[in-house]
C-alpha cells in the first residue's frame, strides 16, 4: 500500500545520449570543442541537485498526504487555508516582514539555514524616508 505518499527515489533528468563530436579515429575532441560540446542541453544537473530544490515542496506534499490519511480531509485544508492568509499579511512598503506566521506553519522556524545567517538584519539596506517609499507604492510620487 503506498497511500498515496509521494516517491522518495530521485528520478534524474540526465540526457540519454550526448552528442560528442569525433575525429578520423573516433576519438573525442574535447581539446578542441571543450568539455560542454558533448551535452545537448547545458543545464543538466546532478540527480540531488533536482532533489535539493524541490525539498521542501515535496516535504509539504508528504505532510499533507499523511495529514489527510491520519486526520481527515479538514486538516490539511485548514492549514492550506492558514498558509495562504500567512501570506497576505503585509506591512508598510519601508518596514521588514519577519514571515514567523509562515515559518511557524511550514516548520522553518525550527532550522538553521543560510538565509537566517546571511540575511539578518544589520546587513540589509533601506534606502529614502519612509513617507517616500509609501508614496511610491501608492503611485503618487
Amino acid at each position: 500500500m503506498s497511500f498515496a505518499l509521494p516517491s522518495v527515489k530521485v528520478k534524474p533528468s540526465v540526457a540519454d545520449t550526448f552528442d560528442l563530436k569525433e575525429d578520423s579515429f573516433g576519438g573525442q575532441e574535447l581539446m578542441k570543442y571543450g568539455l560542454q560540446s558533448g551535452r545537448k542541453t547545458p543545464d543538466v544537473l546532478h540527480p540531488l541537485a533536482t532533489s535539493e530544490t524541490k525539498y521542501r515542496a515535496s516535504r509539504q506534499q508528504m505532510n499533507m498526504t499523511i495529514l489527510r490519511n491520519t486526520q481527515g480531509l479538514h486538516a490539511p485544508l485548514r492549514l492550506a487555508m492558514e498558509l495562504k492568509s500567512s501570506k497576505k499579511i503585509g506591512r508598510l512598503p519601508f518596514l521588514p516582514s519577519s514571515n514567523i506566521m509562515h515559518d511557524v506553519l511550514t516548520g522553518q522556524d525550527l532550522e538553521i539555514g543560510a538565509e537566517d545567517i546571511f540575511n539578518t538584519s544589520e546587513f540589509t539596506e533601506y534606502s529614502g524616508q519612509p513617507h517616500a517609499v509609501v508614496e511610491k507604492s501608492l503611485g503618487i510620487l
